[in-house]
């Protein structure tokens, strides 16, 4: 029998709103995040969830106890599933970047797959990290639906990996706060794109 993903990011923080780079730092949900997290909690209300596992941080953690909520089921925090680190990046965002560590950024955006970001991780190293423990999900609850609640950079490198593509295809699609995404998984453990971004919940 196949196996669903539901992957859902975060509703919005307010550095999301102010284009601030995030990584680790614990921000909460903002007051409009939280709206957001209880309509992607209804969009998946009708949902056989097996399971719910989440980033650790509070926004991610904030997001998936209202899914958890409406289906009557705890929450699993894993750290596997955190966003990038960072590092000497978090609370800036591209543009202080760009005006202010022009050099450190152009290096890095000549291979952010390898290149880590400043006393933060690489997208390889990120990838090394979330990719084994989804697929240990997948093959615990083979059969299953379950919900991951995380980032845009761990939820798109699993879409990545789902597709086939290299860490720097993640670049060409975009994941908006409290979308929901998902993967189906069959026995043999080929993985498809069963849906991609889905906001019609965040208008009604």
């Amino acid at each position: 029998m196949d196996t669903r993903l539901y992957l859902v990011r975060h509703g919005i923080t307010k550095w999301n709103d102010e284009r601030r780079y995030q990584g680790h730092h614990d921000l909460p949900l903002s007051e409009a995040g939280r709206l957001q997290a209880e309509k992607v909690a209804r969009r998946l209300q009708g949902v056989d969830i097996a399971a719910i596992y989440s980033s650790d941080l509070a926004r991610a953690m904030d997001t998936a106890h209202f899914i958890g909520k409406t289906h009557r089921l705890p929450t699993i925090p894993l750290e596997e599933l955190r966003e990038i680190d960072v590092g000497k990046w978090e609370g800036k965002s591209f543009e202080e970047l760009r005006h202010k560590q022009s050099e450190l950024l152009e290096h890095w955006l000549s291979d952010t797959i390898n290149n880590p970001i400043p006393g933060g991780e690489s997208y390889a190293q990120l990838r090394d990290r979330v990719i084994p423990k989804i697929m240990e999900l997948t093959r615990t609850h083979m059969g299953s639906s379950i919900c991951i609640v995380s980032h845009s950079g761990p939820l798109k490198l699993i879409l990545c990996h789902a597709l086939g593509m290299e860490p720097c295809g993640r670049l060409r699609f975009e994941l908006a706060n409290a979308g929901v995404s998902a993967v189906t998984c069959t026995d043999d453990m080929r993985i498809r794109v069963s849906f991609l971004n889905d906001t019609c919940h965040l208008v009604t």
